[in-house]
Parts: structure tokens; sequence; C-alpha cells
């Protein structure tokens, strides 16, 4: 059964206090889901699945009726389908979710311009200057709900709190189209109960570190001593869990949200073994990556290489460079670095990746007496003028000439 299917829906009765829950974290419910289903509304209690239908290819969303079935996003298709064989499978379509999305977040800039965007399908809203205009916390997120799905047919769910933190765990516990309000004197009763796993920032690994203390709950988390803590899962996350487990979440709501990293990734329609081909790969992504960050005014000091094997074992590589970048061979160069570190005899390789991270402004740094990328930036800014004339594809380099550019199934790029 998946986590997020619904049937542990929690929503607030409206007697609730939400004058200090101010912060609100909206989510959409099943977005992609639910923006096919506007075309297909005779499959709405139906399971469906979004994806692409190859049998390499992993579900891009599911509906709540899917997730019942133990049906989650990045499962590959095969797998899904044999848990819901009678699934309704239909094409995704990015244009249309980005238009929603837009649509979506006209209506929160409507409410207040407090308004951080986290993902496609999901903001943080700071509503304490909007009351007088449009009521209390709870008020506000009742009439979010209604505009959004009036105006696209779409529903969400609202988590109101004093915390980001807090707002987006009941967001994600009033789904679907559900609202819970946590008032600020009631959220060390509300944290405490939940499992670990619903700290932020705990994965299966610090779970385990955790479990292995006798930590269950948010409560044990925030009973044990600071030092058990730290010396269990590092210094910097036992200080953070601690705190989070009392509650304490110091972030505010901000209008302009920092890219932390650019990337592309694909999953191959078959295992790759040819490392040349591989190669090529890093080449192109690294490229591409390279044209974001230009058009985008950054530079990014951390280079990271992603491989997925055939059997779905990932792992990542990094190198930290002496000087920032948006030079794609300087990218290319040190993938390449890592991809020779981790490729060995017999390697098959289903998803690889390349991104960019610690990302600043371009010309914030300051200039560099000597530049070794000096000659290859000038010839990708001339290819830069090309493809704003032309589109990108017109020039490229002359390896990725020699072997094309290979079938493939796209996965959204990092952010």
């Amino acid at each position: 059964m998946s986590k997020q299917d619904g049937r542990d829906r929690q929503v607030s009765d409206s007697a609730v206090d939400d004058s200090s829950a101010t912060v609100l974290h909206i989510d959409m419910d099943a977005f992609f889901a639910s923006v096919e289903l506007l075309a297909y509304p005779q499959y709405r209690d139906k399971p469906v699945i979004v994806g692409h239908k190859g049998g390499r290819s992993v579900v891009t969303a599911a509906n709540y009726v899917a997730r019942r079935y133990g049906v989650n996003s990045a499962m590959p298709m095969s797998l899904a389908l044999r848990r819901c064989p009678d699934a309704i499978v239909l094409e995704p379509h990015m244009q249309q979710y980005k238009d929603y999305s837009a649509r979506v977040m006209k209506i929160f800039g409507d409410i207040t311009p407090l308004v951080e965007p986290l993902s496609i399908d999901e903001a943080f809203l700071s509503v304490a200057g909007a009351r007088k205009l449009h009521g209390s916390p709870a008020e506000i997120g009742a009439l979010i709900r209604q505009r959004v799905e009036a105006e696209t047919g779409l529903t969400c769910s609202v988590g109101a709190a004093s915390t980001k933190f807090v707002a987006k765990l009941a967001s994600s516990m009033a789904k679907p189209n559900g609202l819970l309000v946590v008032p600020h004197d009631d959220t060390i009763a509300f944290l405490h109960p939940l499992p670990v796993a619903a700290l932020w920032g705990v994965g299966a690994a610090t779970e385990q570190s955790l479990t292995r203390l006798g930590l269950r709950t948010v409560g044990d988390v925030a009973t044990t001593p600071l030092a058990v803590l730290k010396s269990s899962v590092g210094e910097a996350s036992g200080q953070k869990l601690h705190d989070l487990a009392w509650g304490r979440d110091s972030r505010s709501v901000t209008v302009e949200r920092e890219e932390k990293s650019v990337g592309h990734e694909i999953t191959f329609e078959h295992d790759v073994t040819d490392t040349a081909r591989l190669q090529s790969e890093i080449l192109r992504q690294s490229d591409e990556v390279a044209a974001r960050l230009r058009r985008a005014g950054l530079i990014g000091r951390t280079v990271v290489l992603k491989l997925r094997y055939t059997d779905f074992s990932t792992v990542t590589r990094s190198r930290t460079l002496a000087e920032p970048t948006n030079v794609g061979r300087r990218i290319y160069e040190e993938a390449l670095v890592s991809f020779e570190a981790l490729a060995k005899s017999g390697i098959r390789v289903r998803l690889i990746g390349v991104r960019v991270e610690q990302l600043d402004v371009e010309g914030s740094q300051g200039l560099s007496l000597w530049d070794p990328d000096d000659d290859w930036r000038e010839a990708e800014l001339a290819v830069d003028s090309v493809a704003e004339r032309f589109g990108r594809g017109m020039i490229r380099p002359a390896s990725l000439l020699k072997t094309g550019n290979p079938r493939k199934t796209p996965t959204p790029p990092s952010t």
C-alpha cells in the first residue's frame, strides 16, 4: 500500500484556533494524474498511472486509486502493472502541467505576494499580512482550495501552522483535498506521536540509525539527549533533528528561491554497456547543463555524476572545482573523471545523469587572472548565439555526430 494513498487523511474542524498558523503549505493532489484526468473524467474512480508504456519506463505519477495498490512515482512501469494490472496508463504531457501550475501559482499570488514555490505543484505562503483582506488562515486555506477547483478543475491540500516544517507535514496528512490546521500551542502534541521518518531529512539510513537507538517516534527523538543524537547521526543532523522534534524551524517564506542545482539525466530504453556511448552521453548532458547555466546567468562549483545500474542500485560521485564554471567542456572533463573511477568490466547502466551544484551568479566571484577554459568558453558562447537564431542542435561536438543521440526515455531535469 502506498504511504500517500489518502487512507489516513486528517482534516480540521471549523472550531480550531488558527490565529498562529500563518504559514500555509499548499500541495496539489496527484497533480500530473489529475491534469490528465481532466480529459478523461470517466476514469476518475479507476486506477490511473501516468507514464510511457515502454518496458523500461518508470511511473511519472499515479492517482490515489492506483496508490492503494502500492503504485508510486519513479517505480518501474513493469512493477506498477504487476501490482495493478487493470490500471489505465496515460501518456504524460509536461507542457500542460506547466500551464496549470502557472494558473495555480497566480491564484496563490492573488492572495498574498509572499509565495515561495517549491516545485511545479507545491508552494509555501505567508498569510500573516493577508488576514485583514481575506480572513483567518483557515478561511484563506478554504478560499484557495475553492478557487483552485473552480478555476482549474483540480484539487489541492493545505496545511497551516506556525512553521514551514509543520505546515508541510499537515498538508501531507490532509491529502487528498483537505485542510489541516496545527496551532502553535498544539505543535508538540501533533509532532511527538509521529514516526521518526516524518522528520525532515530522515531517509532510510538515518531512520535505521535512530531505530538502533530505540527511537521510533518524534517524541523519542525529542527526549533523547542531544549528545546521543549527534554521536549517532552527526553533529549537524543531530542538532537539526532535535530542533525539529521540538517544533523549532526558523525558516521564513522567501519569495525568490535559489536554484540549488542544474542537471540532466536519462533512462535508457535498454541497459548500456558500451563505455564510449556512455562517455558520449556525458558529453551531451554536460553541454546541455552548461547552456542552461549560461542562460540563467549562473556558474557552479561542484560537478556530480549519477549512475543507476541494471539492479537499480544508484551511485553518485562529485568533484569540486577550484573555480566555478558554466563551460560544458570543463563539466564534461570533471564528470568523466568520476565515470572512469566507477566504470568497471561488465558495467550495465540503466540511467546516467550530470548536474552542477553550489551555484552562484556569474560575475559575483570576480575575475580570475587566468582562466584555463577561456577558449572553450568563447566557442560555447558562439554556439549559444547560433542556437538562439536557429535552435540548439545545429552545432554539436563531433563525437556526438558520430554516435548520434541514443533513443531514451526522458526524465525531468533536476533543479
